[in-house]
């Protein structure tokens, strides 16, 4: 990643924003080097088996002004082209169906989440590579048109941990980082020693590139197509320090994707090899703003998703606790 200013990344006529390009050769080598098939039980929690009693108290040192911040976006209803499947909410009784008092209102809400609208957390039965899912699972035999059967939401149950934020744009003194702009394992590093935080066994890492604010002031883009997040030359730094979960205001994926034929190759390697389960589409500007108040850029995080058996994700409303 390198940026001159907020206009843009500055980069030389050879090398695309979101390089350098890997091959499919180079990215399986990577994912070999990289997984953790076999390590925990049980498997389908992954990584959030690194999550110990004891890690779970050592993370509540980080509460010290005892702030609360929500890391969701609004249940986003609204058609546009990073929402093409609008979340659904309606009203089903205004008060006027059941008797005696007193009177009751009653809503309806449904999503098809996975996509770039709705802050959700992706369980490890979301992706497969090479027809495998985490730990080797072959897809085709625990996945059904009933749910999974295997690295479901459900398995996973709350996570409580430290969280790490590494906010890009500030470390970068830019608004946003621009769609398209690829995060290194340099650039990792030197967000660390910038903002005085390393990333440890057990955390969860979020990754604000300052997408919601450039959509804000911007307007609405097809993220998909263009969207700033992690190069896979950055996952092995992330395996070597055993996180637990990673999240952003993306999607995690640098795109258009630097590998040929591999669509989100960073959801390939941390989910499909590390069993790191993800956090995608989350407003990070309220904990941006917090943190650099507080002036430390770690803290307690709580994500609770819905208990749905056979899940391959479910929508959230992830805390942190300054």
């Amino acid at each position: 990643m390198s940026t001159s200013s907020s206009d843009g990344p500055d980069r030389g006529p050879a090398e695309a924003a979101n390089g350098p390009a890997v091959s499919r050769r180079e990215f399986d080598a990577l994912f070999e080097a990289v997984r953790t098939w076999g390590r925990w039980t049980p498997a389908d929690r992954g990584a959030w088996n690194r999550v110990t009693p004891e890690r779970v108290r050592r993370a509540t040192g980080a509460v010290r002004s005892g702030q609360v911040v929500p890391l969701a976006l609004p249940w986003n209803t609204v058609p546009g082209p990073d929402n093409p499947r609008p979340a659904l909410h309606h009203m089903t009784d205004l008060g006027d169906v059941e008797s005696p008092e007193p009177a009751t209102h009653k809503d309806f809400i449904a999503a098809d989440y996975h996509g770039k609208a709705v802050t959700h957390l992706d369980a490890l039965c979301h992706v497969a590579y090479r027809g495998q899912l985490y730990d080797g699972r072959t897809a085709k035999d625990v996945v059904g048109a009933a749910g999974v059967r295997f690295g479901a939401v459900s398995a996973l149950g709350p996570l409580v941990t430290r969280g790490v934020l590494l906010d890009l744009p500030a470390v970068l003194r830019i608004r946003w980082l621009e769609p398209g702009l690829a995060v290194h394992a340099e650039d990792v590093l030197a967000a660390e020693e910038a903002l005085g935080v390393r990333i440890g066994e057990g955390d969860a890492l979020l990754l604000r590139s300052g997408q919601t604010r450039r959509r804000a002031d911007l307007g609405a883009w097809d993220p998909g197509t263009a969207g700033a997040g992690l190069h896979v030359n950055a996952v092995p730094l992330l395996a070597e320090r055993g996180i637990a979960l990673l999240g952003g205001d993306g999607d995690s994926d640098v795109r258009p994707s630097p590998v040929d034929g591999v669509h989100s190759p960073v959801h390939a390697l941390v989910m499909a090899a590390m069993g790191v389960p993800l956090l995608d589409n989350l407003d990070l500007e309220a904990l941006s703003a917090a943190t650099a108040r507080a002036g430390r850029h770690e803290f307690l995080l709580v994500v609770a998703p819905l208990n749905i058996p056979g899940g391959t994700g479910s929508p959230v409303n992830p805390v942190a606790v300054l």
